[in-house]
């Protein structure tokens, strides 16, 4: 029992001692957060056989944070406008599906056409939304 709180203390003063940049990354944080976890379990279940209840709720209430905190979700990635490229013309004509001599009428009910389907709120990727904008935008010439 004292050998798991020493190795608690170690660790702690360990993640201290890193506060400025982080000594684990994410993945290594979860493998070791999962091993603690399962001998802090170990260790409630061995006192708590001893009949020691105080100390086995302890070491399940951190066995029980630590298995939380390895399931913890990761930061979701940032939405942003995708890196542009210069689109050409002829890239433009052919996302829209337009020829070579297609009014500005056309492009824009090709444009339409195209972003119902591919629009994100009608199941479509924000990325090709945004193509579809930018060849529009090239095409018109906004």
């Amino acid at each position: 029992m004292i050998y798991l709180a020493l190795g608690c203390a170690v660790l702690a003063a360990l993640l201290w001692a890193s506060s400025r940049q982080p000594m684990f990354k994410r993945r290594e944080w979860r493998f070791l957060s999962s091993a603690l976890a399962i001998a802090a379990f170990a260790g409630a279940a061995y006192v708590g056989i001893r009949g020691e209840w105080g100390r086995a709720i302890v070491l399940g209430v951190i066995g029980l944070w630590l298995a939380a905190s390895t399931r913890t979700a990761a930061a979701p990635a940032r939405v942003g406008k995708p890196a542009s490229k210069a689109l050409g013309d002829a890239e433009a004509r052919s996302i829209l599906g337009v020829a070579a001599n297609a009014t500005p009428a056309d492009i824009q009910a090709a444009y339409a056409r195209l972003m119902r389907v591919a629009h994100p709120d009608a199941g479509g990727t924000d990325g090709l939304a945004a193509q579809l904008n930018a060849a529009r935008d090239r095409l018109l010439k906004r």
